[in-house]
């Protein structure tokens, strides 16, 4: 965190001038209309930003499709592409409190999360896939004598790129640095809630140097401005991460257009399951309320299903009660604060929903279950049964739910009694135990002896309705290439 005091976020937020016109074609562009951001900290109006439609998205494509098919990005060197990679993660790193501001206010995250986290990362992954660009490496299979095969990894093409407001530039980087590191061209959508923060990230792009049409962002509601990324035929690739829901919306689109493939990241009910033998069943504690409230839990993949030995239930349980009573939560742009508000009032009337689904199922309420304008106190239900809501729908919000076991079978059954499969983790000091769980469950990733650790290297993504496709590491390049043969006969 840079230091910077609470009355000097304050005015900051009063002088704050963000770009709000879409980016295309390398310059600003406005849309068709105009929707306004609501900054769910105290409900004001930040600013009104363009909002696409059909027509706004055509032309974004049409400046990716000219980008890729005649302009210079996919036709320079990995180097080429390598430097300006960089320098755009300089200009971010130069600006990161402005755009840390942006994600505070128009999303509710605290402000030192946003900046020692969130930009934290979309600087890391920026630099890590400039670093990477130039290392892929073609292959050359040894055949007869008489022939020569060589397979060569190519740009797919047009990305379109469909993020969530909860990690606004976290999610957005994560798809957009391996398309462009490959030297596919993008557009961007963000979410309604949280598109001044991309808007921003795009100028810094422009101002790196990117040509025109490489990046794009157009801001618009789903319904409009991402179906009409989803259908249309100029794109030839989407990554999406969001809802279930919202997720089979853009198979139906590819399936309707072009068949452009769709890689989806979707929700989670992520397991976290502590057994008697946890190497410090205080860290357990600790680990499981932060992850749980960490960003309001609004994260796909929070451990919102605590798992916990009958025999230490008690012990865990009491921890956890009283971390999330002395939890701060208030002001983001306070960098006392550890939990700001809820994204909007939509989210807020969803999650305050399955609190009540809980007391009505006989859960019994612990902590939280209440708070003023957005905000809510960070909840707690133990006594939950596996078939309650609480216990099997995605909530996306500060809202835990504790179950018991009695051995570790029942545990590993617990948690995979899912849909979903994004994440999971297990707290044991038996190597061996550890293994054959890690192994057991169906879960994309399984931390064990902590939650939510790992860096760029290491490929995230989920199984079952939690989608499929990996963002992070070497293997997010497979998603934006295509593997073509040259067969020679000498």
């Amino acid at each position: 965190m840079t230091g910077v005091a609470y009355e000097d976020w304050l005015a900051r937020a009063d002088r704050l001038d963000p770009y709000t016109d879409h980016h295309i074609d390398g310059a600003s562009s406005p849309g068709e209309g105009t929707a306004p951001v609501v900054s769910p900290r105290d409900g004001r109006t930040i600013a009104r930003v363009a909002s696409a439609g059909a027509a706004d998205v055509d032309r974004a494509v049409g400046a990716a499709r000219r980008a890729f098919d005649a302009g210079p990005w996919p036709r320079m060197s990995p180097a080429e592409r390598k430097a300006a990679l960089l320098r755009w993660a300089a200009l971010v790193e130069r600006d990161r409190e402005e755009l840390a501001l942006l994600v505070s206010l128009e999303m509710g995250k605290p402000i030192s999360e946003a900046d020692g986290i969130e930009l934290r990362a979309v600087i890391g992954c920026l630099r890590w896939y400039a670093e990477a660009a130039d290392k892929q490496l073609d292959e050359s299979p040894r055949t007869d004598a008489g022939s020569l095969a060589l397979v060569t990894r190519e740009p797919a093409g047009v990305v379109a790129a469909v993020v969530p407001w909860n990690f606004p530039l976290t999610m957005a980087a994560w798809k957009i640095a391996p398309a462009l590191a490959a030297g596919c061209t993008v557009v961007l959508k963000p979410a309604e809630e949280s598109p001044l923060s991309a808007l921003r990230l795009a100028a810094l792009a422009a101002e790196a140097g990117l040509p025109p049409g490489a990046f794009n962002v157009v801001n618009g509601p789903g319904e409009i401005a991402g179906r009409a990324l989803g259908e249309h035929p100029g794109v030839d690739v989407i990554a999406f991460t969001g809802s279930g829901e919202v997720g089979r919306h853009f198979l139906r689109y590819a399936a309707g257009s072009n068949l452009k493939r769709v890689w989806l990241e979707l929700g989670g009910k992520s397991p976290n399951i502590i057994l008697p033998d946890a190497p410090d069943l205080d860290a357990a504690a600790d680990t499981a309320a932060w992850g749980i409230f960490f960003n309001a839990g609004e994260m796909c993949t929070a451990p919102s299903r605590l798992l916990v030995h009958r025999s230490v239930t008690g012990r865990v349980l009491d921890r956890i009660v009283a971390r999330a009573e002395k939890l701060a939560v208030g002001d983001p742009l306070d960098p006392a604060t550890e939990m700001g508000p809820l994204v909007s009032a939509r989210q807020h009337e969803r999650v305050l929903s399955y609190v009540e689904a809980g007391r009505a199922e006989g859960a019994r309420l612990r902590a939280g279950g209440e708070g003023e304008g957005l905000f809510l106190r960070p909840t707690v239900f133990d006594r939950v049964e596996p078939g309650m809501r609480i216990a099997r729908e995605e909530i996306f919000g500060p809202v835990l739910s504790v179950l018991e076991f009695d051995d570790a079978d029942e545990a590993v059954r617990l948690a995979n009694d899912t849909e979903y499969g994004l994440a999971a983790a297990v707290w044991t000091g038996d190597l061996s135990a550890a293994h054959r769980i890690s192994r057991s469950l169906r879960a994309g990733t399984v931390w064990v002896n902590c939650y939510e650790e790992g860096d760029m290297s290491v490929p995230f993504g989920g199984m079952k309705q939690s989608g499929h496709g990996r963002d992070k590491s070497l293997h997010a390049f497979d998603k934006y290439t295509d593997l073509k043969t040259t067969w020679i006969t000498l």
